[in-house]
């Protein structure tokens, strides 16, 4: 998002017409939308879930390495530099460990607490699409690659 601009005016600019919209085919009236924007934890194309609109985001997504995951949290000072406006952090722990420092960054700094039941769910299904099933096929990650 750009520096000075409020949320919710580009949220009510990009809501109906971006390119990470995910529009199905038939009458278009249907109740859920998605989006493929990156920093959406659900994919749903809503103002809370928003990576385009908020300042603050939160983003999971698998790493290179193995059983590693990475969370990404937007710097609020940096708004202006997207190259340095994520702090990334690794997290190559079992899910326990993983989940209550994700919870300590989240909620208990302020960051975002009405995110922190999304973002557990999003680094569990994360985390769950890493181990391999014993007839050893992967499941496929469907957030969207940078």
């Amino acid at each position: 998002m750009a520096a000075g601009v409020p949320g919710q005016l580009v949220w009510e600019i990009v809501k109906n017409n971006n390119c990470f919209l995910v529009k199905q085919f038939g009458r278009g009236n249907a109740k859920v939308q998605f989006s493929k924007e990156p920093n959406n934890l659900y994919n749903l194309n809503s103002y809370k879930f928003s990576g385009l609109a908020s300042n603050k985001t939160i983003a999971i997504k698998p790493a290179k390495e193995e059983m590693t995951v990475v969370v990404s949290l937007n710097k609020k000072k940096k708004q202006n530099k997207p190259k340095h406006a994520l702090q990334r952090t690794t997290m190559k722990k079992d899910l326990v460990k993983m989940s209550k420092a994700l919870k300590s960054q989240v909620a208990d700094n302020y960051y975002r607490p009405d995110l922190t039941r999304p973002a557990l769910a999003r680094l569990s299904a994360v985390y769950r699409s890493l181990q391999v099933s014993k007839s050893g096929v992967k499941k496929r990650n469907r957030q969207a690659q940078k």
